[in-house]
């Protein structure tokens, strides 16, 4: 108990605290992961709640999700859900955008209400009307290099992965199944948290030590989380859990802003 008492002090918070955030990103963790995501907005909106510091949350929440990206990336490869022609040309871009994202630091209160409101209609149309399964087709190369940039970009400046904004698009514009688009968000996400946490880095900003607890508690829940997703539950029970993460996402946007 005295470990964990000079862990919450370290980030400023006390045992009781402490034990929260630990319970609140289990719970992230376990329920982005049966999406293919990994919990970077949630962790966000958990450490905001708690009154952390804001120089720890991003950092603390994409190692966060580097840990949950890559058990979400192996658990849906495995199951057969992955496609590399799918993934790459959004990646391709993504991934510098999303280092030029972390490195900058920018006033963005009007950018995070408005990507806040999208993410809320997103969750609303997938609660109303889930868009029906149908076959899948390759997005235009010229679209999947800009949109990639765009929401690589975002994904650096917003401190997340980039998931949250790339699968309901996957989904809605049929270029991927429900499957399929978690399995390609889950290796964007890791991709543009490592990314985005490098280019934090090289702007000067401290990365907290990784704690043990909280490791843990992202690990046992993103793997219990990631193996439901993409093993048993069906396509519609996931575009359900995808609409609460982002209705999650959008909110902690829109009141943060």
């Amino acid at each position: 108990m005295s470990a964990l008492a000079g862990f919450a002090t370290g980030l400023g918070l006390d045992t009781a605290q402490l034990l929260l955030l630990l319970l609140g990103v289990t719970v992230v963790a376990f329920l982005y992961a049966s999406v293919g995501h990994a919990g970077a907005s949630g962790y966000i909106a958990v450490m905001g709640l708690l009154s952390m510091s804001p120089a720890l949350i991003k950092p603390t929440a994409l190692t966060l999700n580097l840990l949950v990206a890559s058990i979400g990336s192996w658990q849906f490869w495995r199951a057969g859900h992955f496609r590399w022609r799918t993934f790459w040309p959004f990646a391709l871009t993504a991934v510098p955008c999303a280092f030029i994202g972390g490195y900058l630091h920018l006033p963005a209160a009007a950018f995070k209400l408005l990507v806040g409101i999208v993410l809320l209609c997103s969750a609303a149309v997938l609660l109303l009307r889930p868009p029906l399964e149908r076959a899948a087709h390759l997005p235009p190369l010229p679209m999947a290099l800009a949109v990639g940039a765009a929401l690589g970009l975002l994904a650096g400046l917003t401190g997340t992965g980039g998931g949250i904004y790339l699968t309901p698009l996957l989904i809605f514009m049929h270029w991927a199944t429900t499957k399929t688009a978690a399995a390609v968000s889950a290796l964007f996400i890791l991709l543009n948290s490592g990314a985005g946490l490098i280019g934090h880095t090289v702007g000067g900003a401290v990365l907290p030590a990784v704690s043990l607890p909280l490791a843990t508690a992202v690990v046992i829940g993103g793997t219990a989380g990631a193996w439901l997703g993409s093993r048993r539950l069906p396509q519609t029970a996931i575009k359900r859990m995808l609409a609460v993460v982002l209705a999650i996402a959008g909110l902690k946007m829109v009141m943060t802003a």
